[in-house]
């Protein structure tokens, strides 16, 4: 089962990749336009970073942005028309490539940050990926996600597991979501600890008019090198 949605995952996303697109170019998902677009660029300007890998870069709004402050970005995602996208729209170097296959050896460069910008949907996929992480780091080097707050997750038990995609607020053109592995917020500290990330920072970003939580990011940082 865990197979299967790991797959129904990336394919729904290549099914839906031009409406996503769209939706994001036009800026049409009001919690990204109003809150949490402008809290992740905020968090990586913070440590003044030269080099950053984005993983799951998406169609590259996240490269653009980074590569206008000055930092030299590498994105990867295992959606075609993505990393075509991001290609034509940015001078970064970008990558056809699945989390499971993602090393430092394989991109033969480690980074000053790495960013995962709502990208992280699946289960054996993140914990693959938390488990090469430090190797893509430079020493002191930062992992940076960016994810649904668990506690906006209502009517479920609190615990670890799959759940049904939804496209609601999303125009019609959308089909066939993709399902998605939650975890709880001790499950998501643990992922960075028991992989040799201390947490450096959780930021809760909010709705400035309404003060309700929009997101949740978590910063690891990596061992200094001799540590």
């Amino acid at each position: 089962m865990d197979d299967f949605n790991e797959v129904k995952i990336l394919d729904s996303w290549v099914e839906n990749a031009a409406s996503w697109i769209t939706a994001v170019q036009q800026k049409q998902i009001e919690s990204r336009r109003r809150v949490t677009d402008k809290a992740i660029i905020g968090v990586i300007r913070c440590f003044g970073v030269e080099s950053v890998l984005d993983i799951g870069c998406g169609e590259g709004w996240l490269a653009r942005e980074l590569s206008a402050l000055g930092m030299s970005v590498t994105g990867i995602d295992a959606t075609p028309a993505f990393t075509e996208n991001a290609r034509r729209s940015c001078s970064g170097r970008f990558h056809l490539l699945e989390y499971e296959a993602l090393s430092a050896r394989r991109l033969g460069e480690t980074f000053d940050l790495a960013v995962c910008n709502f990208s992280l949907l699946g289960d054996k996929s993140v914990r693959s990926l938390f488990r090469v992480m430090p190797g893509l780091l430079n020493p002191g080097g930062r992992f940076v996600i960016q994810t649904v707050h668990p506690g906006l997750i209502t009517g479920k038990h609190y615990r670890d597991g799959w759940r049904k995609g939804s496209w609601d607020g999303f125009s019609d053109q959308f089909r066939d979501p993709a399902p998605w592995y939650f975890r709880t917020l001790q499950s998501w500290t643990e992922l960075f600890t028991l992989n040799g990330l201390r947490i450096e920072l959780i930021k809760e970003p909010l709705y400035p008019d309404t003060g309700a939580v929009a997101s949740l990011i978590m910063v690891g940082r990596a061992a200094e090198g001799g540590d």
